[in-house]
């Protein structure tokens, strides 16, 4: 461990490589996490230390490229041999959990910034550090996400018992992702990475189906509580005039559960905005699935407030594109897209968007192949991430020492996409070949037959896949930088 001070203040520094660590009492500082051995020549980075004095009126952010700037001559992390992209502003980083964690500090190091110079300010949203800040990095990680408008973030745990009682936990932290998307409103977007030697379950699919996920309230924003004994449940609203309305949820004669969940007209209304647009922008007609026969208020406003829209800001839009947009049952829509050939954009309400788009994964072949793009209201700000977990099983081995083939796909688009909404903002076209090409690079993989062994599996079924039938998961990340470079000295 190695220390140095800030405005006389004792910083700790991990031995471990570069990068950005939240804390409370200095919320953004860096820590410069350095190697037992410099590549400068071997010579021990232990026995190094160096002071710099800064007493900023607040919290100060310091990134990666600025922390190399001051010890220049001290650690030397040499990239490509290449020019690397220069990208004006930044984007915000945010780190996870398990098996992905690991992974995400790999591609960082071997796919983005070697050839990207750019600004990452980084949040540590692994679970003991937001046990350790009570959350708050989470938080303060989202309105990070608002100002500079691209978001990246690594897969995180959401804790449940046994996880509070693995990590020791103060209580019982929301999903990261649920505190996100509240802030930032918007529509989480997950369409699949299709793959040409990927078999698909669902063989019809010949085209991608986008999910729109209502980002938003309702389940993953209730309250809910166990009814321990007989008793009456009401639903009571009390209006800032004082006016009092009260509804009979159920009478109880035995113990049992009970829901409460809200939503609000301004994020329905932002989240069909989202939805709208981004049809217009991919031109595929869009689907809002509810089930306002049954909630006839609740998804009733949905549907109204949908339609609404639609006709005052976006029909001729539509009618212009030749696309459309259509309200049906979420039963009949299930049925419509597993007959359909895909190439629409299907909008959920937040818990059935969660289930429709695993289930729409599965059926293009792998849930690793799979992005996700929450999209705000005002079409600036985004928070890209990968749309499976944290891989627990692999990181379990991976703590006894074991090789893990685990697929970094997901992780990687959740790079590219941001790094692509970043260069759309900037108008930053090489940084937008870049993206693609590394998006292309890893199709490009995949199809010439180098993969991981969940990939390898979707082809010839898990019971029948040999060692050597499929690559570890730093070979693959090899094999993808490999590809990368081909396909960038061909431009």
């Amino acid at each position: 461990m190695v220390k140095s001070t800030l405005a006389g203040k004792v910083i700790r520094r991990n031995t471990e490589p570069n990068e950005l660590v939240h804390s409370r009492k200095h919320p953004y500082v860096q820590i410069l996490k350095c190697q037992r051995q410099s590549l400068l020549g071997g010579i021990p980075l232990l026995k190094r230390s160096f002071s710099f004095q800064h007493q900023p009126k607040k919290p100060a952010i310091m990134t990666s490229n600025t922390m190399r700037n001051l010890v220049r001559g001290v650690l030397s992390r040499p990239y490509s041999t290449q020019k690397r992209i220069n990208v004006e502003r930044p984007v915000v980083d945010l780190d996870g959990d398990e098996m992905t964690r690991i992974i995400w500090e790999k591609i960082k190091d071997k796919l983005i910034f070697p050839y990207v110079k750019v600004e990452a300010l980084y949040y540590d949203l692994g679970l003991p550090y937001r046990d350790q800040t009570n959350d708050q990095v989470t938080y303060d990680a989202a309105y990070a996400i608002l100002k500079h408008n691209v978001g990246i973030k690594c897969a995180t745990i959401t804790p449940d018992e046994a996880r509070v009682e693995e990590f020791k936990l103060k209580k019982m932290w929301p999903s990261p992702n649920g505190t996100i998307r509240n802030i930032l409103g918007g529509t989480v977007f997950r369409e699949p990475i299709i793959c040409q030697t990927i078999p698909r379950l669902v063989p019809g699919w010949t085209q991608a189906i986008t999910i729109g996920r209502h980002a938003y309230g309702d389940q993953y924003k209730c309250t809910d509580l166990v009814v321990p004994k007989p008793g009456k449940v009401e639903l009571v609203f009390t209006g800032t005039d004082g006016e009092v309305q009260k509804y009979e949820v159920f009478d109880f004669k035995s113990p049992g559960v009970v829901l409460g969940m809200y939503n609000l007209d301004e994020s329905i209304a932002g989240f069909a905005r989202s939805s709208f647009e981004y049809s217009l922008q991919k031109k595929w007609p869009l689907y809002l699935s509810t089930k306002n026969t049954i909630l006839k208020r609740y998804d009733g406003r949905f549907k109204d407030i949908f339609q609404d829209i639609f006709e005052k800001e976006y029909k001729k839009q539509f009618d212009d594109a030749g696309i459309w947009y259509e309200h049906r049952l979420i039963d009949d829509m299930v049925a419509q897209a597993l007959k359909s050939s895909g190439g629409f954009v299907w909008a959920c309400k937040n818990y059935d968007g969660d289930v429709q788009s695993d289930i729409v994964a599965q059926g293009y072949g792998s849930l690793g192949l799979m992005t996700s793009v929450l999209i705000c209201p005002d079409g600036k700000t985004i928070e890209a991430e990968a749309a499976h977990g944290t891989v627990t099983r692999h990181y379990r081995m991976h703590q006894k020492g074991q090789p893990t083939s685990t697929n970094p796909i997901a992780s990687i688009f959740a790079w590219t996409r941001g790094l692509l909404h970043r260069a759309a903002l900037d108008n930053n076209q090489e940084l937008k070949v870049f993206s693609e090409q590394l998006e292309k690079a890893c199709v490009d993989c995949v199809d010439s037959g180098k993969m991981t062994k969940d990939l390898v599996a979707c082809i010839h079924g898990l019971k029948n896949v040999k060692e050597g039938m499929y690559l570890h998961t730093l070979d693959f990340l090899d094999a993808i930088k490999d590809q990368l470079d081909h396909n960038l000295s061909k431009k």
